[in-house]
């Protein structure tokens, strides 16, 4: 099967200063791949040359079968920013129906959505009074108005309480069984064991991809906290040499 996602040779330079080195990365269909790594180590930007966001000096970004940004995409992609992109003086239906009708979606999509990230009974209240992990599932919800192929989400979980966290990853999953390919970023590397697969990035380079099996194989850890630092060192003592 051809990979959801393909990035070859990607430099991305903002600012002056080059965020991106070079990468190369396939990720595959249908799975829930997490992109793991501290902050300011690139992943934002590398989820924005996605999803089409990001101006990129050089290198090739395939999703689903088509450049990243062609137009086509916007029905069959969805983007989740960290930050909610929602507004605050509109109720939750009404975020979530300004949405559907840019994207050219029918109420019933804003009735599934609300359902599917567990906002039922909260379809009244302005979005300035939502709690953090209630403004998060809604920013997900707007993700999910298109029935996208791929969902790009960016630290999604990123201040929610264990609960909230556990609860997000149960849909995420659901989504995924119903043959969504899930693109997550994220700094809690215990998320890790919740993704299908993994892309390790520092400094904006892989460090490594693969299943979580694969990299505690690798790199003879026991967890995967102590195989990102693994990979970490080695990759220092390498640039030293």
């Amino acid at each position: 099967m051809d990979p959801a996602i393909s990035v070859r040779g990607l430099h991305v330079v903002r600012g002056g200063r080059e965020v991106l080195h070079g990468i190369d990365v396939d990720l595959a269909a249908g799975r829930i791949t997490g992109l793991l790594g501290p902050s300011g180590s690139g992943k934002t930007t590398l989820m924005r040359a996605i999803v089409g966001a990001q101006v990129v000096e050089s290198g090739d970004v395939t999703v689903l079968g088509l450049p990243a940004g062609s137009p086509v995409l916007r029905s069959r992609v969805g983007y989740q920013t960290q930050a909610p992109s929602v507004y605050p003086d509109l109720t939750v239906t009404e975020n979530l129906g300004y949405f559907a009708a840019i994207l050219g979606s029918g109420s019933a999509q804003v009735v599934d959505a609300i359902a599917t990230v567990g906002l039922g009974g909260l379809e009244r209240q302005l979005a300035s009074t939502l709690s953090g992990g209630e403004l998060a599932r809604l920013s997900l919800a707007a993700a999910l108005l298109n029935g996208p192929e791929l969902l790009v989400l960016d630290e999604p979980t990123v201040g929610l309480d264990p609960v909230l966290r556990r609860d997000l990853w149960e849909t995420f999953h659901r989504l995924a069984a119903d043959g969504a390919t899930l693109l997550v970023s994220s700094h809690v590397m215990d998320e890790a064991d919740r993704c299908d697969d993994l892309v390790l990035i520092r400094e904006g380079a892989v460090l490594a991809s693969g299943t979580p099996a694969e990299l505690l194989e690798q790199t003879g850890a026991r967890e995967l906290g102590a195989a990102f630092l693994a990979l970490v060192d080695g990759a220092e003592r390498g640039g030293s040499r």
